[in-house]
């Protein structure tokens, strides 16, 4: 089965969506499943894993119904819980009841200090994922890598999977220090990666050779068994939409083998989320 790995929906009358604004013509309205079945439906993709999009328990739980409501498509959910309140534990416990719920992502993108996510009032919150089977998915940008990789080696048993490459800045041309800070990452062997949400990085202009670069360097570093592909819709609207990022995936990975490719549009989301 094919797997989008990293999608969103959202209803903006539920007012916990704090980025999500007017100004982002392509993006503010809501967007259901409905929406996307149709991209599905093209590039036989049976199956997605629903990304949290608002930091509030409240859309997780919105999240789960929407997979519950599924019919079977939403096959797994990567919330969010608020990792610093006092009865963390029990919070995530509370959630993680729906066995829909196979993750959680704290938005490090929008946490202005790169060192919360070594906090050690976290520590609860991070045994917690581990003993309940759940995993981490980080939404981290280049400068959170050092501090990832140090989480990495403080709970060595905790799943990762590194949302979007963590965001190379592509429009800019550059490379480093992201290329060398996600090798060490993924020397770990044990670090996923999704190939997702690059053409938002690159900006309106992309084109395959933009991009090429990035992914060579994503497939070096965690090969084909640690990759898994996800559209990032609907924020992938902003830079081209659902087609033209799946065309363009084609072209970057033709060089590879038939198994190699569906590990990375398949195997390897249902593995890493549990739900092969």
């Amino acid at each position: 089965m094919r797997i989008d790995a990293h999608q969103h929906v959202w209803q903006i009358a539920r007012g916990d969506y704090g980025w999500l604004k007017p100004s982002l013509v392509e993006l503010y309205r809501d967007f259901g499943l409905s929406d996307l079945r149709p991209y599905l439906s093209r590039y036989g993709i049976g199956g997605t894993v629903l990304v949290q999009a608002a930091p509030t328990e409240a859309e997780t739980r919105f999240m789960l119904e929407v997979a519950r409501d599924s019919g079977g498509l939403v096959k797994a959910v990567v919330g969010w819980a608020d990792m610093l309140a006092p009865d963390a534990p029990e919070r995530i416990a509370a959630l993680a009841e729906d066995k829909r719920l196979r993750g959680l992502r704290p938005m490090l993108q929008d946490i202005p200090d790169a060192d919360w996510i070594l906090d050690h009032r976290l520590d609860p919150a991070w045994r917690a994922i581990r003993e309940l089977g759940l995993r981490l998915d980080a939404l981290a940008r280049p400068w959170h890598l050092p501090n990832l990789l140090r989480l990495l080696d403080r709970y060595p048993d905790l799943p990762v999977v590194v949302d979007h490459g963590a965001k190379p800045p592509i429009a800019q041309g550059e490379r480093e220090p992201w290329a060398s800070d996600l090798a060490a990452i993924a020397r770990d062997g044990r670090t996923m990666c999704k190939l997702s949400g690059l053409v938002t990085e690159a900006g309106q202009g992309w084109q395959v050779e933009t991009l090429r670069p990035y992914v060579d360097h994503l497939l070096d570093c965690f090969g084909p068994s640690r990759l898994m592909w996800g559209s990032d819709w609907p924020v992938v609207n902003r830079a081209g939409g659902y087609e033209r990022w799946r065309e363009a995936s084609n072209l970057l990975l033709a060089g590879l083998s038939p198994a190699d490719r569906e590990r990375i549009e398949g195997s390897n989301a249902a593995a890493f989320y549990g739900f092969g």
